[in-house]
């Protein structure tokens, strides 16, 4: 999909509306803009739910409550300062 947008003289482009419907952008949103050589790139933020599942537990450290994974964490950080 190409679309054309206009640069204000405040340096603003209003993103078409296409472009936002297909990128699932709604009002409030925040995008990230990534500059390739005389190219930029621009994809919607994720949000916080849309990162559940993005990291590998190990299958030792699955359904353990959450005060207990507090408590390994500092007990493992204590063990590395010494």
């Amino acid at each position: 999909m190409d679309v054309a947008a206009k640069v204000t003289s405040k340096g603003q482009v209003t993103v078409p509306k296409d472009v936002r419907r297909a990128l699932g952008i709604e009002e409030g949103d925040t995008v990230i803009f990534h500059v390739e050589g005389n190219r930029a790139l621009m994809e919607r933020t994720p949000g916080f739910l849309d990162l559940a599942g993005s990291l590998k537990v190990p299958a030792a450290k699955r359904n353990v409550a959450w005060d207990e994974v507090v408590r390994r964490s500092r007990a493992a950080r204590v063990t590395r300062q010494r």
